[in-house]
């Protein structure tokens, strides 16, 4: 059976590759790389580290923090940690947020939202009262039994 030059040669770079990393000689396992894992606990204390830096000091009494995007939806942290520094007009907030929509949030939020969310909430009250109209509709309806076909033809058949 002849094999090329290229096959020949790759399996040459192949052996020569995985022979640094044999511990024994042949038919031995190879060595078993070690990773090292970091927690999350870990990164909490570099982060903290790096706030601590900045000269951020705690906000005591932040009850929920709550962000808007474009999209109508508001990132909402219950009960976070709030460091500010002032120097640097930084705000850093850290706690657990969950991305809700308006309506979810709602009567709470209203004192919160500014001149852009009014076209949201607008919006929400159209679709509510579009919502409302179509439900008394069907309850309407739901008194009423569909006749599918005609008695006085099937009597006189």
């Amino acid at each position: 059976m002849n094999q090329s030059a290229e096959v020949l040669a790759a399996r040459a770079k192949l052996a020569s590759k995985f022979d640094a990393v044999r511990t024994g000689g042949k038919g031995s396992q190879r060595r078993t790389k070690i990773s090292k894992h970091q927690s999350s606990a870990a990164d909490d204390k570099q982060l903290q580290a790096q706030v601590k830096k900045m000269g951020c000091n705690a906000i005591p009494g932040i009850e929920e923090v709550n962000m808007f995007m474009e999209s109508g939806e508001v990132l909402h942290f219950a009960a976070p940690k709030v460091q500010a520094a002032v120097a640097s007009n930084t705000f850093v907030i850290s706690g657990k947020g969950e991305v809700k929509r308006l309506e979810e949030l709602l009567p709470g939020i209203i004192s919160q939202l500014g001149p852009d969310n009014l076209a949201n909430l607008k919006r929400i009250a159209e679709g509510f009262a579009a919502n409302q109209a179509s439900s008394s509709k069907v309850a309407e309806d739901a008194d009423i039994p569909d006749i599918g076909e005609n008695f006085e033809d099937v009597s006189k058949a």
